[in-house]
């Protein structure tokens, strides 16, 4: 059986015990849960091809060459933006700066190198 307490407080009181009561219990709730990740849609054939910037047609050739990075279930094709983002960074030239100093990192570590 709970017990009731009754005491005499002003309804300004009240109402900041109860507004400390909440923030406090909402403060806890959102500590406690992690973070919720959404998993990524697939897109379509066509937004991928729109996404890259490449008509449908060259988009299933590269697929046949396994050129670009698909998930293919039945007769179908999917993609992921994640996927798609990391198939164009790998295409990524170096420019001459980065080139001179890997050249020059490789140098420094290399025994019988030219220096």
């Amino acid at each position: 059986m709970n017990k009731t307490v009754f005491i005499s407080l002003p309804i300004e009181d009240l109402q900041t015990v109860i507004i400390d009561c909440v923030n406090a219990c909402l403060k806890n709730s959102k500590q406690e849960r992690p973070p919720i990740e959404l998993p990524e849609n697939p897109i379509s054939i066509q937004d991928a091809a729109q996404f890259l910037g490449l008509t449908v047609p060259t988009m299933y050739s590269k697929v046949s060459k396994g050129e670009v990075p698909v998930t293919k279930r039945g007769k179908r094709l999917y993609f992921f933006r994640s996927e798609l983002l990391e198939y164009l960074k790998g295409g990524r030239k170096k420019s001459n700066i980065e080139i001179e100093a890997e050249a020059e990192a490789f140098l420094s570590n290399n025994k019988n190198g030219l220096k």
